[in-house]
């Protein structure tokens, strides 16, 4: 029998009714993949464990996300052009109805795919401290608006490297002046208000 989670029957509870059914579906499919998968709550959202960590899912306003820790390493590689999307976060990219799920078979076959590159120890490949430098330089342009407002600057400041890239690649990975501005602005607004890139995960 599957091994399931109050946690996540709590966070499925409090999503919104269109997402009700595409999570408990997801939810599915990886306890049938994997019958041995372990859940947990972790920044806020489901997380299925195997051997280390292998696949989440998260409930927003409009759309749902499910993500595989190893994507990058997994053969299909629309998964990650899905999560480098400008409307969709997440390897299978927006989910707004089960219709927008790719099919059982597939989704199986995705599952399976992760489990065999945890099963087999296969580990992303590390990046380089050159690398890593590289992406927490933030640009004069995001430097300037940071600079007008202090609060904002404060939290910025007191983020850790991983919290301050995330905010950064958004924001350059934007492929007009327009989505780019508005990133600024939103990240701006939501820095003064003490939050991270991805607070909207952080159900209370």
């Amino acid at each position: 029998m599957p091994t399931i989670n109050p946690q996540v029957d709590l966070y499925i509870f409090k999503s919104a009714e269109f997402a009700k059914p595409i999570l408990n579906h997801l939810r599915g499919l990886v306890h049938k993949a994997c019958p041995e998968v372990e859940e947990k709550i972790k920044w806020g959202m489901p997380h299925f464990n195997y051997k280390g960590m292998m696949c989440s899912m998260a409930a927003f306003k409009q759309h749902c996300a499910f993500t595989f820790y190893k994507a990058p390493l997994m053969k299909d590689k629309k998964l990650m052009a899905n999560a480098k999307s400008e409307t969709a976060m997440g390897h299978l990219g927006r989910i707004s109805s089960l219709k927008d799920l790719p099919s059982d078979k597939v989704l199986l076959a995705y599952i399976k795919e992760a489990k065999k590159l945890n099963d087999d120890g296969v580990k992303l490949p590390a990046k380089s401290a050159a690398a890593k430098k590289k992406e927490i330089v933030v640009p004069d342009y995001f430097s300037k608006e940071l600079k007008r407002n202090k609060t904002a600057l404060k939290t910025f400041e007191k983020f850790p490297p991983s919290h301050k890239r995330e905010y950064i690649e958004w924001i350059i990975e934007a492929k007009t002046e327009n989505t780019r501005n508005r990133r600024i602005a939103a990240t701006i607004e939501w820095l003064s208000e003490g939050k991270s890139r991805n607070w909207r995960y952080e159900k209370k």
